[in-house]
Formats: structure tokens, sequence, C-alpha cells
């Protein structure tokens, strides 16, 4: 899981293998498979930074080499 920030502060997780995209307008916004859109304090590459570390923990890329 992947920790966020909502606009009002509070932290809570998502699980980044639900996530279908991310936009920049100018909040980021996270669209997730189901369709519910997250509106999130983080810019683009902390959150990819947090992603491709969380896939490493759970061996993700061990599938994609």
């Amino acid at each position: 899981m992947v920790e966020v920030t909502r606009l009002d502060g509070k932290t809570y997780y998502v699980n980044p293998h639900q996530i279908e995209y991310i936009e920049r307008n100018p909040d980021t916004t996270l669209t997730m498979l189901s369709g519910k859109k997250l509106v999130v304090r983080e810019d683009y590459q902390t959150l990819f930074s947090r992603i491709i570390e969380y896939r490493r923990l759970v061996g993700a890329f061990k599938n994609e080499e």
C-alpha cells in the first residue's frame, strides 16, 4: 500500500495496483480502476517513487525482468 495525503491533511493508503492513471490538473488526481477519483497533495514524482518502492518491497519487479 502507498501512503497519500488528502488536501485536508489526513493520510490514508491506496493499493497502487488499483490506480488506472494519474493526472496533474494542477492537483494530483488518481483515477482508480473502479472509476473513483482521489485528489492528493503529493506530486507525481513522489507518488511514482512510492509506487516503485512498494513494488520492490513486494517483489513485483522479479516477474517483470
